[in-house]
């Protein structure tokens, strides 16, 4: 299992990072970006700390990869390519952007600002367009197909666009509680639903894997 979008009490979920990351160990999980909600109020102050949290736990875990990042959140779409260099300056290893979800008020056109800032993940994008998704293609941005409960509603209209684009997809919790971490079997769930098959199942886990890698590697879009 592979995460790049989970909340710690930096933001609004409940676990401080040490504890999310250690009840994600026991999920099994390789991978996890702690990417707490973040605007120009706040991102000066949580990045530092999740850096340095995932420094100190890649000396005390060798099982699990830890990357501190950021959810950039109700942005204003004016705003949103300085507000991902910003986050990008400041050190996020991953940079997500907080999807025009269905289930939310995200401004208008948030989800191609995103795509065009170059964001790492696009979250829960809701009713993405086609050109947006083609758009994605074009600049490497992952459509993330998530679990959390809301923005799911649109899982599927998310894949099914993305295919006929060509884009690429993600798996991510979105999770703020113990509970919302997932283990194999939510993972099969969730993708299934959103109507993907054995083939395209495997390219999203084939996706974590580059995904992984390339923060590993430290290299920037």
């Amino acid at each position: 299992m592979m995460d790049f979008h989970t909340h710690s009490l930096f933001s609004d979920g409940c676990l401080i990072p040490s504890e999310l990351v250690q009840r994600a160990r026991k999920k099994g999980y390789e991978a996890i970006a702690i990417t707490d909600h973040a605007d120009i109020s706040n991102i000066d102050f949580i990045i530092p700390r999740l850096k340095k949290f995932c420094k100190e736990t890649k000396k005390a875990y060798k099982d699990i990869a830890c990357f501190a990042g950021v959810e950039l959140t109700h942005i204003p779409p004016v705003l949103i390519k300085s507000m991902v260099k910003k986050a990008r300056k400041a050190g996020a290893d991953i940079v997500v952007f907080h999807g025009e979800s269905p289930v939310e008020p995200v401004e208008p056109d948030s989800n191609r600002q995103a795509i065009l800032a170059k964001v790492d993940i696009l979250a829960h994008p809701g009713h993405i367009t086609l050109k947006e998704a083609e758009l994605a293609k074009r600049n490497n941005v992952y459509l993330e197909i998530t679990a959390r409960s809301g923005h799911n509603i649109t899982n599927g209209h998310v894949a099914s666009t993305a295919k006929k684009a060509g884009a690429e997809l993600i798996f991510d919790t979105d999770a703020h509680a113990p509970e919302d971490l997932a283990d194999e079997n939510k993972y099969e769930e969730v993708l299934k639903k959103a109507g993907l098959n054995r083939n395209e199942i495997m390219n999203v886990r084939e996706n974590a894997i580059m995904l992984k890698k390339r923060l590993e590697r430290g290299t920037k879009k």
